[in-house]
């Protein structure tokens, strides 16, 4: 992101970077290259009373936003991880590379072959050649589009329940970002607290469900997937 602009990068370690779904954690990356001394940021650029006066943008320069977060909000708030968890999300970003390879290349397999499933009416994922974002996709990720993705079973929610309970491999969590292929149905999860307009609003559909590919067998991710959706098509 911050070859294409981005000033501040923020990650959630919890997900890809630890791979299992074992840690809570995140990561903040600062690119240096924004000027905080525009007289917008009083906090960047203002003394510190916690610090004798202290100005961060001042002192510290390219890296006063991470200074900052660390001085502040970590004495404040103590927003530390354990040993162990540091130690479990160092081991995941060791093997990144070599998962997101297998990531990418299940979700493209199983984004495919529920294009094209009867039971499916859309899938809203990147990597397929009619996405909105299939070009932007090309240009920004060009190692692929991530392992995240939505789609709809016909039928409505009634029919994206029953997919989701005739699921034996898949396992329905709220989690994403796993070794483990995980769904969920949002309408009746994760929103089901709205209104049916504030779910239209945010973009959730009856009938949507979230997939995240895991590193299973493709092959097996399939069989799961299709057996479900010939229940709830039945």
């Amino acid at each position: 992101p911050m070859e294409h602009g981005a000033d501040i990068v923020l990650h959630s370690a919890t997900k890809f970077i630890g791979g299992h779904g074992t840690s809570l954690g995140g990561v903040v990356c600062e690119s240096g290259r924004f000027d905080w001394g525009q007289g917008r940021f009083a906090q960047m650029t203002e003394p510190n009373p916690g610090y004798n006066g202290l100005r961060f943008w001042e002192n510290f320069g390219e890296y006063a936003f991470c200074t900052k977060l660390r001085a502040e909000q970590l004495r404040d708030i103590g927003a530390s991880l354990s040993p162990f968890n540091a130690f479990m999300l160092l081991q995941g970003l060791e093997t990144l590379p070599q998962r997101m390879d297998e990531h990418v290349a299940n979700a493209q397999k199983v984004a495919e072959f529920l294009a094209a499933h009867p039971q499916v009416s859309w899938v809203a994922y990147a990597g397929l050649p009619d996405s909105p974002y299939h070009e932007l996709a090309q240009r920004y990720l060009p190692k692929g589009p991530g392992a995240i993705f939505t789609f709809g079973v016909k039928g409505g929610r009634a029919a994206g329940a029953t997919f989701i309970e005739s699921l034996t491999m898949v396992s329905h969590l709220a989690n994403v970002g796993d070794a483990r292929t995980l769904v969920i149905h949002p309408a009746s999860t994760t929103h089901q607290q709205l209104s049916d307009e504030d779910m239209k609003s945010g973009g959730v559909t009856p009938e949507m469900v979230r997939l995240s590919v895991g590193l299973e067998d493709v092959d097996d991710i399939l069989y799961d997937l299709g057996q479900a959706l010939e229940k709830a098509g039945a």
